[in-house]
């Protein structure tokens, strides 16, 4: 009779005539045997079950200060008010996640990309700051976002040199994104910094994580060197997939970069994928009940996936702006298979709580008992101390910061909306005002205040320079609201946070139509909202439901007098735009033909010409109805 064994990846059937003894369960070497095969014969457990823990969070943005997040609360009257309470902040995320990875079976950390770019720390240190409270949370991975770009391959370089060389993390965090290839100009060239995929072992058993990082967007949308190229998301996942799964792993997770709608599309067409978890589109993923405290998530946390193989996979994002951490517990059946997704996103709040009403009076120590027990009912506000290690590190930062940012330079006599594209389909719930922003008739005809003060900055500077006619830019370079009320240099530079600079251009009325149909096609045919164009000086009627060519209509020009006239396709206009449109990113391909004698670099930072044109205002408000550039709108 024979004996079975499980030798990796083999079973064995070794007769005990043949090979004689067995000695402590271990087989002697020499076995009469005559085959070549050369299985490496060290035994390994038999599979099993196992469970893990995903704890993640995207799209930080060099959110790093707790900010302030208007809440409907239960009070012990049994109504919903409204409440104010910090929410988010770094320091909240590193104490949640380090609570969890000590509690929780099988921890592994991930942030999905968009570390960098947002806020006044990148401006200040270039990925230091972020990199430093990274380092107090020790991530296993990064997904490498469209962000991570927006200072060049160089500043990507320098902001991986700062999560490397800095912090006390035994391991350092695996940077990864398979379907990018670094070009002979770019610093990472065949450096092993970013990598497609890392292993993971728990319990004895290997987990592959693969990285993936939006395509088109990054290529278009930031700032990559010109030889760096970005491959197609699905045929390299699929690749790479089939790769370990060839050496033996069975259970894959992909980080990625892609947004929401793009990674329930990418598990439905994968062979072989388990998880995702995703980033890019700010989603918050949560219980419908969240919309009784005010919130508006737009699908299930995890989100159930069936992949090409018919086997259950679970998608996952947690929102924005480190105002959430994704908990995600998956358990795998002892062939590799999804068993089971339960999880949450967690969103970050403080304990203080107070009513927004002016003059309201203070809660009661009955109404605070209440508001608690009302945060746990909803299973997914969490209230969380700030790690205070992390809050040391960052408060040299902060000190920094607040100096160059503390100064008061223009009031805003409103609520001044962001909207990237107008209507209700495409980006109508991204307001951090709520619904005064999210659900307004105006902004959903004209798009967002911000956008349309920021064109009409642009316009403005470029009048004193060369006499422009026209300014053009796009919604998604555009942050953040401006709540009323005082607007700091601070401020000024979270709405325009990244390093772009004005253009001039001359174009022909042909040519900008033609830019303003790239635009529109990245927003329908890219599902790119940030493409949506403002513009100041120009108005005009969209119809998305239109072929590219025809969706954008009925074209006028403010001239000097005031008045709006047909803008006429022959006559050469002189428009002011930003570097990164002028190159053709985000879309604006037509823009990238008009070069020589036709553009020139004003050289003046894009923020800063937003800074002088509040500077120069008694009061920012809504500017005239026939100032916006959207007229009228039809998805």
């Amino acid at each position: 009779m024979g004996i079975a064994v499980i030798f990796k990846n083999k079973t064995k059937h070794v007769s005990s005539l043949t090979c004689g003894l067995v000695v402590s369960g271990l087989f002697l070497v020499g076995c009469n045997n005559d085959s070549q095969d050369n299985t490496d014969l060290s035994p390994v457990a038999q599979p099993k079950p196992l469970e893990i823990n995903v704890l993640h969070i995207n799209d930080s943005h060099s959110h790093l200060d707790e900010e302030s997040i208007k809440l409907k609360l239960e009070t012990s009257s049994g109504q919903r008010e409204e409440i104010q309470v910090a929410n988010g902040g770094f320091a909240r995320v590193t104490a949640l996640i380090n609570r969890l990875a000590s509690t929780e079976k099988n921890p592994i950390k991930i942030h999905s990309g968009d570390a960098i770019t947002g806020d006044l720390y990148f401006t200040l240190k270039e990925g230091e700051a972020e990199a430093d409270l990274m380092n107090t949370v020790c991530f296993d991975t990064l997904t490498l976002g469209n962000h991570e770009f927006d200072n060049t391959d160089e500043g990507l370089n320098k902001f991986i040199g700062f999560l490397n060389n800095k912090g006390n993390c035994t391991n350092k965090t695996q940077v990864l994104s398979a379907n990018i290839e670094f070009g002979k100009t770019s610093a990472l060239y065949q450096t092993e910094l970013v990598k497609p995929y890392t292993i993971i072992e728990k319990e004895g058993q290997k987990l592959a994580l693969i990285g993936l990082s939006i395509a088109d967007k990054t290529k278009n949308a930031s700032r990559p060197n010109a030889d760096t190229i970005f491959k197609d998301e699905l045929t390299t996942a699929q690749k790479y997939i089939d790769q370990l799964k060839q050496e033996g792993i069975n259970k894959i997770i992909v980080q990625s970069h892609l947004g929401y709608g793009k990674d329930k599309e990418l598990a439905a067409q994968l062979s072989g994928v388990d998880v995702i978890v995703g980033g890019d589109s700010h989603t918050l993923l949560a219980d419908a009940k969240l919309k009784d405290y005010g919130m508006s998530p737009e699908g299930d946390y995890p989100t159930a996936v069936k992949n090409k193989d018919g086997d259950q996979v679970c998608v996952v994002q947690a929102w924005q702006y480190a105002y959430a951490v994704g908990q995600l517990k998956v358990n795998f059946d002892a062939n590799g298979k999804v068993e089971a997704c339960t999880g949450k996103a967690n969103i970050l709040i403080g304990n203080e709580f107070k009513r927004t009403a002016q003059n309201a009076p203070v809660l009661s120590s009955a109404e605070l008992n209440a508001i608690h027990q009302d945060i746990e009912r909803s299973n997914s506000l969490i209230m969380v101390q700030p790690d205070a290690t992390a809050l040391s590190i960052l408060e040299p930062y902060k000190v920094a910061k607040n100096l160059l940012g503390k100064e008061i330079v223009a009031k805003a006599e409103e609520n001044l909306c962001l909207r990237r594209v107008p209507g209700t389909t495409r980006d109508a719930s991204r307001s951090s005002l709520g619904d005064i922003c999210n659900k307004s008739d105006f902004t959903n005809l004209h798009g967002g205040d911000v956008q349309q003060l920021v064109a009409e900055a642009f316009l403005q500077q470029g009048k004193k320079f060369f006499a422009a006619d026209i300014s053009i830019q796009n919604g998604g370079g555009v942050r953040v609201d401006l709540p009323q009320g005082d607007i700091s240099v601070e401020k000024i530079y979270t709405v325009l946070p990244f390093k772009n600079t004005l253009v001039q251009l001359k174009a022909t009325g042909q040519e900008i139509k033609n830019v303003l149909e790239d635009a529109m096609d990245g927003v329908v045919n890219k599902k790119n909202t940030g493409s949506y164009p403002y513009a100041g000086g120009l108005q005009w009627d969209v119809d998305l439901s239109k072929n590219k060519g025809e969706r954008v209509s009925n074209l006028k020009v403010r001239n000097a007098e005031g008045q709006y006239v047909a803008l006429n396709p022959a006559q050469t206009y002189q428009v002011i735009t930003i570097n990164f449109l002028a190159d053709g990113q985000d879309f604006y391909d037509s823009f990238k033909q008009i070069t020589g004698e036709r553009r020139v670099e004003v050289g003046l930072d894009y923020a800063e010409a937003f800074l002088q044109y509040a500077k120069s205002t008694q009061g920012l408000k809504r500017l005239p109805t026939e100032f916006y550039s959207t007229q009228n709108y039809k998805e």
